[in-house]
């Protein structure tokens, strides 16, 4: 007999790999006799608040299967934070009343550190406004800045992207060196943690090899010091791979790439650090130049995901499942490393308190002396991560095979919700 229904939701920057997560919970939930439907929200808390739930039973056993290897985020994603319980009791209660409503008494949400910090704070009111139910985190975000979990689902992908994106412009770069361009350079994501930046040393294992310059939001940009860099490797190997975090502060510890917009969260909008970069070179040193900001591609590209983090994604939706019917609370499934080579883990809970509003960021012994590239320990840390291939299906045209959900609405049977400061 059914003891309620279960929610699951998308938040933040979607991944290539959080569809594998959707996999796993809808899989794990449709086995359970204790579960009845299986709902998911629209656009993550935001479709909650305004009521507009997902009915996933609707969807075959091969869709819901195809999510493994489906990027973006199938049901849609939100950047949307909770305030307090002290300045929006109401949003909080009209949570509750949908909830309630819909008797949904498990609530999975698929994101990182803002994303476990509302399940944290939703887990904790639910208690204070008199209604059972149970909160859940799943982990994602290619940032790789959860703690206590080894790694986040997400990142193991984008990693692998980054690694081989910078392999392949590199070889094009050295390619055309000699009469053409001397400098590239390649931006990808990490506001105040390095794990995108340094995933691309992995290209590298000699001093000569690309990437040859990193620059880590974990430490001060030099410019000096970069330029110096630049000239050196040009005037020894013929020409100069750069990648650089988009979360580059200097000196003041303003990001270099600022533009003065905030997103939901408060969090400054950066834009543009590789060709301010790029133009810093040619100004000062000459050397012509190309740069990129692969942007949404670094966490979308499926077709060249890591297995390692396929099956982790996967395996965190099961086991969020598994805690909910286990009676946990205010939980994330989070991975543990048991060892590196082999490359050995597991699943386990951990509190949500203990994730939310935390930040990893680079250890110190991961960044190399001169502060350019990383370290042995760097190395045997993130090889795992991208190990394996796990390509989707392709069609008869050439593209993969991905799926698109029905994704049809239940009836709502509460008044329409008007969401102001979205």
């Amino acid at each position: 007999m059914s003891a309620g229904n279960l929610l699951y939701a998308q938040s933040g920057g979607v991944t290539a790999v959080i569809n594998a997560s959707a996999a796993g919970v809808i899989e794990a939930a449709r086995k359970s006799k204790k579960i009845g439907k299986v709902y998911a929200a629209k656009n993550g808390i935001i479709g909650a608040l305004r009521e507009e739930l997902i009915d996933t039973s609707l969807e075959s056993v091969e869709a819901i299967k195809a999510l493994r290897h489906t990027p973006g985020g199938a049901f849609g994603s939100c950047r949307y934070k909770l305030k307090s319980l002290e300045d929006n009791r109401e949003q909080y209660q009209r949570l509750i009343d949908v909830f309630r409503a819909h008797d949904i008494r498990w609530f999975l949400y698929n994101g990182g550190n803002d994303s476990a910090d509302t399940s944290n704070k939703l887990s904790q009111i639910a208690g204070k406004l008199g209604y059972p139910l149970q909160c859940i985190g799943v982990p994602k975000t290619v940032d790789n800045d959860l703690v206590v979990t080894d790694t986040c689902p997400g990142f193991g992908s984008a990693a692998k992207y980054t690694a081989v994106s910078i392999t392949e412009a590199s070889l094009d770069v050295a390619s055309m060196h000699e009469s053409s361009t001397k400098v590239f350079v390649m931006e990808v994501m990490g506001r105040h943690a390095g794990w995108l930046a340094a995933a691309a040393g992995l290209a590298g294992r000699k001093e000569t090899d690309a990437p040859h310059i990193i620059l880590f939001p974990e430490l001060v940009f030099d410019e000096a010091k970069f330029l110096a860099k630049v000239k050196a490797t040009v005037e020894k190997v013929g020409w100069c791979t750069v990648v650089v975090s988009e979360g580059v502060r200097n000196a003041a510890g303003k990001f270099l790439s600022e533009v003065g917009t905030r997103d939901a969260f408060g969090h400054s909008q950066l834009g543009g650090v590789a060709p301010m970069l790029a133009e810093l070179v040619k100004r000062e040193l000459g050397y012509k130049y190309h740069w990129a900001m692969p942007d949404y591609l670094q966490r979308s590209a499926r077709h060249i995901a890591s297995k390692t983090d396929s099956e982790q994604a996967y395996a965190v939706g099961k086991a969020a499942v598994a805690y909910a019917l286990a009676g946990l609370n205010a939980v994330m499934p989070v991975i543990r490393r048991r060892a590196s080579s082999p490359y050995r883990w597991e699943i386990e809970p951990a509190a949500l308190n203990d994730i939310a509003n935390h930040e990893k960021k680079m250890p110190a012994d991961f960044i190399r002396a001169d502060g350019f590239g990383i370290t042995a320990a760097a190395r045997r840390y993130l090889a795992p991560l991208i190990a394996g291939e796990a390509y989707p299906p392709y069609r008869a045209d050439g593209l993969p095979d991905y799926v698109v959900l029905k994704n049809k609405l239940i009836r709502k049977k509460l008044p329409a919700y008007r969401i102001a400061d979205k």
